[in-house]
């Protein structure tokens, strides 16, 4: 059965069920690009291997870029907004504590995308990979220190 959630995560209309694929994208406050210190993005990816370790969701691809984060999930028994919250709330305490500093590290809310069976999602998730490529901050992806894929 679907798991509708509240109006702070999932689009109206959107639910999140077990097994599903979604493209989420999550933005640092005021967009300040703290992730362009790649030691702080390291703190975000732990919680993301965290997570799928606990059995939350399995993170098919990911790319976390100095202001904002993109990932490709497909939740196992969460709700996508249980998995959303956990990541942003345990990376926000582990980035404020790094850099000594209270107060939040993303903005409200996120943007979700449900993956359709019939889409390729290898080429959204070649898609995801070549954010830096595409914003000027590296040639080829492999250049870049914050991005991965299961299929590697």
């Amino acid at each position: 059965m679907p798991v509708f959630t509240n109006a702070g995560s999932l689009r109206i209309g959107r639910f999140s069920e077990p097994g599903g694929i979604y493209l989420i994208t999550a933005v640092v406050h005021q967009r300040q690009p703290l992730f362009a210190d790649w030691r702080l993005g390291r703190l975000v990816v732990r919680e993301l291997r965290e997570l799928e370790a606990e059995g939350w969701a399995d993170f098919l691809t990911w790319v976390l870029m100095p202001d904002h984060m993109h990932y490709l999930l497909q939740l196992r028994d969460r709700t996508l907004a249980d998995v959303v919250c956990r990541i942003k709330s345990r990376s926000s305490l582990a980035v404020n504590q790094t850099l000594g500093r209270r107060g939040r590290l993303w903005q409200k809310g996120y943007h979700d995308r449900a993956v359709r069976k019939e889409e390729d999602v290898k080429d959204l998730a070649r898609y995801v990979v070549r954010n830096p490529v595409r914003a000027g901050l590296v040639e080829r992806v492999h250049d870049y220190p914050l991005w991965d894929a299961c299929w590697l």
